[in-house]
């Protein structure tokens, strides 16, 4: 969804402040949005000229409304207090301007321009594939009429620049008088400066008038290219994209609007009817336009409640979220006849179809007694990767809940579920995906109609082909034709891709992989590993393009992987390898127009053919795959693209095309090849391209397109085929037909999908393409049918004869997915049961990580999940937090504290200084925390007491962990104990161990002042009372633990700290490598040993 209308206050800000830096235009910045929410006395303050009695002002409303003079919705010459009159009178008011009603909540004031009707003209500025036409009328206002009929007009190509007095000599001005047309002129000229630096795709400027020398815009409706943002960000500063006059935006489009934003698949969600009882939803952009034409085909567009899609691999959780929105405002409403939800879509490319049902099903269930009450049937169809899992997911939920779900796969039309929903087909005629012995005599019943059977199929006899085609020379066309040799450089590390493209290569039998190399400019040369067949084979992988091309000069066509921030540098690198790179698919979506079109110019000048931007690739059956096309392996095989069928294909959408793959096999001897140009409203290759080069083709007997709403592509075909240059049968058929029900534009699924005028819209262009020649079907529906009809005759004419079918192709399916489908079992080589990172949001221990920050659990709770598998109490969390503040550093001299010291003065990095420090920890250093624990709780737990727990310690000559200081004693005692330890008995429960310990301290001082508790015999005893009084652990568990170690844990974790600290500290201080002074040293000779 490219181009964007803007509110006309931004958009003049925008021409006020550019207009002035690139071409020094004085032109009227000051204007005010009034909203519902304004506060007049904080808008006079900030914007006084609004209340001066020399300003006299215009408003109407800022909605994206046409002809607001005509509809009496400007006020002109009034005071501020007159527009807060005008305004009020009008604030939240419902209104209908022509046939679309809204109301009105967004209004700009702005200083009126007093001028005569002569001061008025007419300037728009609209984007063309070759670059930038301008259209200018020496009248403008109300009244101006038909421009296009009398405006003179000027294309200005991409890479040109043009000065006024440019403009001039074209005869732009015509009428304008002398003393202005000079300064018209440089205006109009920085107009175009303005408008592609800030990548504007249409402005309109209706008038702009001249008075004193000023050059001023009255009235503007413009767009902008929101995938520049990146780009233009801080140009255009805040900007707001209204939805358009008519229909008021829901809360639920705007979550689904921020949910898109958050993550790399595409959530879309319009609300067109919210009572509307049919409920769409679809996955895949053209799927989605798809679906709504052949509900309105159908004579229920004003049924349909919505417009949206979900597409590109979107996650369980979003996909929860986006059904449980739309199931959420579906049940809001009744309707005595109850509704219809059709969840449906095409044959996913790389989309896990059962992983993104799991969060479908997972609304259904929440929502299933609404479902109930609204009398909801449910039409499901889908397939792709994993489709068989999902729907067998969705089978057992029907079962499960009670709701009336009709399950279908791809062996049924993509689009056939709509009538049977509505209720206009018989679902006996359509079995479910499950009905093995439906779908049997089905094939039979077609089959029979056909005249063959399963082991045959209709293939061209070339010896037989009437048709006079001509085997083109390769610079006859821009694309090049693929063939079983051609191989590519694959650009970016998209290695599942490339997996399948070599696959596809095997099932072929092509005698060497399609992909050459690769190419990824941000790591060394090296390589990867990848399968071709059941062999492993590694695939180089490039820095730099030149060395790349230069070692593989096989390659004449690249596969572009890169994001659409990067694509365009990486493309205008390729280009300069022209004389081997003949054809580059470039598969970003969200390429800005301005560059995309830039690329194809440069391209055509090179020579070099183009697919994409926003494509999925191509497909030549038998010879070559671009990236992901096609789907996975199962799809290739169900629609027989291992092998060349007669028809040969071009679509803008990917997912369609997968699905044109299956309808063309269900309904002919299938695809010969198959091409998605891509979405954009500027694809470097045409429809046009691609046809006369399948038409050229002697191997392709039917040609096929799936046009859609926008852009005038399609009427180059029609002349083709008027004239004869398309002389093969051509079936036609163009998406977007549902447009014309809309009281308001549309934006469906591709960013060239939008209709600028009446000749833009499907339905005129299935009128011309009707007239010119073209098989057109009546509605999408029927799109297969006039394939096979047209596959008859030629079989029928001879012009196509039987041929066996080649045995199905066997290939090993990746463990990866055969696991996922529960087709093998492997044990595993680790386990883990304290995180887990693979679903939407990482879990500890099962706790989700926004939760740990919810509950606030602190670095304690977060300890407490990963160690103990446990959410331990407050208090618990708090202790744990203290030992590691209490234990996280004692000083520069102890030993684990010296050895990190010295280690970072001999200029070891941080890790290695840390490590040889943490490796003095152990039975003399930091080490006592878990012998400490262990003696005291194993004498307490036998009820030994404490004189003669020691007495028995010293019998057999053992130290008594947890006792014992080197400076600290009684009178003397350490503040980290007394911290410990009061904390201890003012928050447990119960304090055993600890009272033990203490008891042992009474004995021991009496013999010696400094054999008291230290901290790691007090932190020792304290946190088994902790573990076993806060409930989380029984006794065995918590003694369990303290075996493992869990106890010294924490004094590295803790001690870690302070090592860190010394690191940094030394290298902060520049101290250089330490040597001990020798005067410390005891020199022993054998003498005195």
């Amino acid at each position: 969804m490219s181009a964007k209308a803007v509110r006309e206050y931004h958009g003049k800000k925008l021409l006020a402040k550019f207009l002035r830096q690139e071409g020094g235009h004085d032109v009227e910045d000051r204007a005010a949005l009034i909203t519902n929410t304004t506060n007049y006395a904080e808008l006079e303050q900030a914007e006084p000229w609004l209340v001066s009695d020399e300003v006299k002002l215009v408003v109407k409303p800022d909605q994206l409304i046409k002809r607001r003079g005509k509809a009496g919705l400007v006020g002109i010459n009034l005071t501020f207090d007159e527009v807060k009159e005008w305004i009020a009178a009008r604030m939240e008011k419902e209104i209908k301007v022509e046939h679309v009603t809204g109301q009105l909540d967004h209004f700009i004031v702005e200083p009126f321009v007093k001028h005569d009707q002569e001061d008025e003209y007419y300037v728009c500025i609209q984007s063309e594939r070759e670059g930038e036409e301008i259209l200018f009328c020496n009248e403008g206002g109300v009244d101006v009429g038909d421009v296009d009929a009398k405006a003179q007009k000027t294309t200005v190509r991409i890479n040109e620049t043009v000065s006024a007095q440019d403009l001039l000599d074209r005869n732009l001005f015509q009428g304008v008088p002398s003393e202005r047309v000079v300064k018209v002129a440089s205006f109009v000229e920085t107009l175009l400066k303005v408008y592609r630096k800030l990548n504007f795709t249409y402005m309109e400027i209706n008038p702009i008038v001249v008075v004193a020398d000023r050059v001023t815009p009255l009235d503007l409706a413009a767009k902008i290219d929101e995938t520049a943002t990146f780009l233009n960000a801080s140009d255009w500063g805040y900007l707001e994209f209204p939805a358009p006059f008519g229909r008021k935006e829901f809360p639920e489009e705007a979550h689904i609007r921020e949910l898109d934003s958050k993550t790399g698949a595409s959530l879309k969600l319009t609300i067109l009817n919210q009572a509307g009882r049919v409920w769409t939803m679809v996955a895949g952009g053209g799927a989605s336009v798809v679906y709504a034409d052949t509900i309105s085909d159908l004579g229920y567009g004003h049924e349909l409640a919505n417009y949206g899609e979900y597409s590109g691999a979107p996650s369980t959780e979003h996909t929860f979220e986006y059904a449980k929105t739309l199931i959420g405002l579906m049940t809001k409403t009744r309707d005595p006849r109850g509704k219809v939800l059709i969840i449906g879509g095409g044959i996913a490319n790389f989309t896990d179809v059962a992983a993104t049902f799991t969060g479908l099903i997972k609304a259904l269930e929440m929502y299933q007694d609404d479902l109930k009450s609204n009398n909801v049937s449910i039409w499901v169809r889908r397939a792709g990767p994993n489709y068989q899992e999902g729907l067998k997911l969705m089978r057992e939920t029907a079962m499960t809940t009670g709701l009336p779900i009709r399950i279908y796969g791809p062996e049924t039309h993509i689009t056939a579920v709509v009538p049977l929903a509505l209720g206009l087909s018989k679902a006996s005629e359509y079995p479910e995906f499950d009905d093995e012995e439906g779908h049997r005599l089905k094939r039979e019943r077609r089959n029979k109609a056909l005249g063959r059977t399963d082991s045959m199929i209709f293939r061209e006899e070339q010896s037989k082909v009437p048709f006079a085609a001509q085997d083109p020379a390769p610079e006859d066309h821009a694309v090049e034709n693929f063939s079983a040799s051609t191989r590519c450089v694959v650009y970016g590390l998209q290695n599942r891709a490339v997996q399948g493209m070599l696959d596809f290569d095997f099932m072929c039998k092509r005698e060497k992989p399609s992909v050459a190399a690769m190419i990824f400019p941000f790591s060394s040369n090296h390589y990867i590993k990848f399968y071709w067949g059941t062999n492993e084979i590694l695939m180089p992988v490039y820095q730099e393009m030149k060395e790349c091309f230069e070692r593989h000069p096989d390659a004449s066509v690249v596969v572009n992987f890169a994001s659409m921030r990067s694509v365009y540098a990486s493309v205008v690198e390729i280009l300069e390898f022209s004389d081997q790179i003949k054809t580059i698919a470039i598969i970003a979506e969200g390429v800005p127009e301005s560059q995309t079109r830039a690329l194809n110019m440069k391209a055509s000048e090179k020579g070099v053919g183009i697919i994409g931007p926003a494509t999925v690739g191509g497909i030549k059956p038998g010879c070559f795959r671009i990236g992901n096309t096609g789907g996975m392996l199962d799809n290739i095989v169900h629609s027989k693209l291992y092998r060349p069928g007669s028809v040969a294909y071009v679509s803008k959408s990917g997912g369609m095309s997968n699905e044109l793959n299956n309808i063309i096999c269900q309904n002919s001897d299938g695809v010969y090849e198959g091409v998605a140009i891509g979405g954009d409203r500027y694809p470097g290759s045409r429809f046009i391209d691609h046809l006369l080069r399948y038409n050229d083709n002697p191997h392709t007997r039917i040609l096929v397109l799936l046009g859609e709403v926008g852009g005038i592509d399609e009427y180059e075909i029609c002349e083709a085929v008027k004239s004869g240059r398309i002389s093969k049968p051509l079936i036609a058929w163009c998406i977007g037909t549902c447009a014309s029900i809309f009281p308001f534009e549309v934006q469906f699924g591709h960013a060239g999908a939008l209709a600028r005028g009446n000749m833009e819209t499907a339905l005129a262009k299935n009128a011309a393409l009707k007239a010119a020649g073209a098989l057109v079907p009546g509605n999408f529906i029927e799109f297969g049918d006039k394939i096979k009809e047209t596959y008859d005759k030629l079989v029928a004419s001879g012009r196509l004869v039987k041929a066996p079918e080649p045995e199905t192709p066997k290939i090993p399916m990746d463990y990866t997915w055969a696991k996922r489908l529960g087709l093998v079992r492997k044990p595993a080589n680790f386990i883990s049961s304290i995180s887990d990172d693979r679903g939407d949001e990482l879990q500890y221990a099962g706790t989700p990580i926004s939760e740990v920050f919810e509950k606030d659990m602190g670095v304690g709770g977060v300890l407490s999940l990963l160690w103990f598998r446990r959410e331990l109490p407050s208090y618990a969390t708090k202790f744990i937090e203290m030992i590691l503040m209490v234990s996280a550093d004692h000083g520069p001299a102890v030993s684990g504290a010296h050895n990190t010291i010295v280690c970072a003065r001999a200029g070891k990095d941080l890790v290695s200084s840390l490590v040889s420090g943490l490796l003095t920890i152990g039975p003399r250093f930091g080490g006592a925390l878990d012998d400490a624990a262990l003696m005291f709780t194993e004498a307490s737990d036998a009820g030994v007491d404490a004189a003669k727990f020691v007495k028995d310690m010293r019998k057999s000559n053992r130290l008594i962990m947890g006792i014992g200081h080197r400076i600290k004693s009684l009178s003397n005692p350490d503040k980290r104990v007394e911290i410990i330890k009061n904390y201890a008995l003012e928050n447990f429960q119960d304090n055993t161990v600890l009272k033990f310990a203490l008891a042992v301290e009474q004995i021991t001082t009496k013999k010696k002042a400094n054999l008291i508790l230290n901290v790691d015999g007090c932190i020792a005893a304290c946190f088994v009372d902790m573990m076993r009084s806060c409930g989380a652990f029984s006794t065995d568990e918590a003694n369990e633990l303290v075996k493992n170690g869990c106890l010294n844990g924490l004094f590295v974790l803790g001690r870690s700290i302070g090592f860190i600290g010394h690191v940094l500290d030394q290298k902060r201080l520049k101290q250089g490598l330490y040597r001990h002074p020798w005067d410390d040293i005891s020199y022993l000779n054998g003498v005195d040993m």
